[in-house]
């Protein structure tokens, strides 16, 4: 039997197509290996494939997030949107909220046990996640599940028979918890039930695909090992790999300041997809896009030809934008954009009516909520970036009478101010 590791090495070395293949299944071929790290083994995906359309069976894909945040940012989105296109073919894509796996915690690439989340906490944060996912997948053909629905039947006695299928020398060879072991670095007994039990979902759903990120490839390998156990035909896993963020170095991360959320504003996502690089740009098309590869090819050898780059940056901040907002959405954002650019006011700003005239420049951007304090207010205006009525402000002992002032900070902040 092979076990997840073995399993991973010896797949890639195997993954062969067959020669003859129709055009059914070169397509769905060409549009599951689109951006991906690693599908394990191909041979077999192909093999799923031909059946599925020689007998009008979907095949059942699987993509598991545990609801650990309240919200998403684009970078999840990568994973979604291969299930949207495998859904676009006809399958079946299983969105699977990990509610009793949240208990456990995600061990994957932590360097320390990481803290369970109340049910509380996960029941708030599940609400909004399937209606995030909803803006990518098509609702009315997505199954929703909970793992809690097999995992809390499976009971002490399950649990005990289930763990008794993986040894914990195989559970040490995963790179986390080796190096954790290795540095002396506290692992609980409850970290090792996640992977089985991540591994078991695929049980209980008869997956013949599972996604996830890189750093999910040893979970994902053990479903696979736990369905041959179960005496399935094991699922192939497809890892797809982690967007870098708006600096184009680290991966997206909220922590790191460098996301895009889904749930942003028209006008700040379309600015902040015109942010990055040039290069970036296009491993953002491959990994987010709708566009067929053939188009964004046709669009770089267009850029090569001397088009202008950031027309093609447009276009994607565009099509992001319209996914999670409208296209009235995103052509708005567009002209909002345009005009900040000329040093334009946008059509549409918070307006604050503020007590206290005459009132110190650094107070009035704290409370007109520009900046979070008085201190970084006066930071803002040493750096150049705030503006009264479109002239940069450098004065920070500059007190304002009663009156109606345009006040911007950086390139998107502005409040229409009304001292009284």
């Amino acid at each position: 039997m092979n076990t997840p590791q073995k399993d991973g090495k010896s797949s890639q070395k195997q993954a062969l197509v067959p020669g003859e293949l129709t055009e059914g299944v070169r397509e769905a071929l060409s549009v599951t290996l689109r951006g991906c790290e690693e599908l394990i083994p191909q041979d077999d995906w192909v093999k799923k494939l031909a059946r599925s359309e020689a007998t009008g069976v979907p095949l059942r894909i699987k993509l598991g997030l545990d609801p650990t945040a309240p919200d998403i940012h684009i970078g999840h989105t990568v994973v979604l949107n291969k299930m949207r296109q495998l859904q676009d073919l006809g399958h079946q894509v299983i969105f699977l909220i990990g509610d009793f796996t949240s208990l456990i915690g995600d061990p994957s690439g932590r360097n320390n046990t990481r803290p369970p989340l109340t049910p509380e906490q996960i029941k708030a944060n599940a609400e909004t996640y399937y209606r995030q996912a909803s803006l990518v997948l098509d609702p009315a053909k997505t199954e929703i599940r909970y793992n809690s629905e097999w995992s809390l039947p499976l009971g002490s006695m399950g649990m005990i028979q289930l763990a008794a299928k993986y040894t914990v020398a195989r559970m040490m060879e995963r790179n986390d918890f080796h190096d954790r072991f290795k540095a002396g670095t506290p692992i609980s007994v409850h970290e090792f039930l996640y992977p089985l039990m991540q591994g078991y979902d695929s049980v209980a759903l008869k997956s013949d695909l599972e996604l996830g990120g890189t750093d999910q490839k040893f979970n994902l390998l053990m479903g696979r090992h736990l369905q041959q156990e179960y005496g399935q035909e094991p699922q192939c896993i497809l890892t797809m790999p982690l967007l870098e963020g708006l600096d184009g170095i680290e991966k997206m991360s909220k922590s790191k300041n460098n996301y895009i959320g889904i749930t942003e504003e028209a006008n700040t996502m379309f600015a902040k997809v015109l942010s990055i690089s040039d290069t970036l740009m296009w491993r953002w098309y491959t990994l987010l896009s709708f566009r067929s590869l053939a188009e964004i090819e046709a669009l770089k050898q267009e850029i090569d030809g001397g088009r202008n780059p950031k027309d093609a940056k447009v276009m994607l901040a565009k099509e992001i934008t319209t996914r999670f907002h409208s296209a009235a959405a995103a052509e708005a954002a567009e002209q909002d954009f345009i005009n900040r650019s000329k040093g334009g006011v946008p059509d549409e700003i918070p307006e604050v009516t503020l007590p206290g005239a005459p009132m110190g420049i650094g107070a009035l951007l704290k409370a007109a909520g520009l900046a979070a304090s008085s201190s970084e207010g006066n930071r803002l205006i040493d750096g150049g970036g705030v503006r009264i009525d479109g002239v940069v402000l450098s004065d920070k002992g500059l007190r304002l009478d009663a009156g109606s002032y345009v006040v911007q900070v950086g390139k998107r902040k502005f409040a229409r101010v009304s001292l009284v």
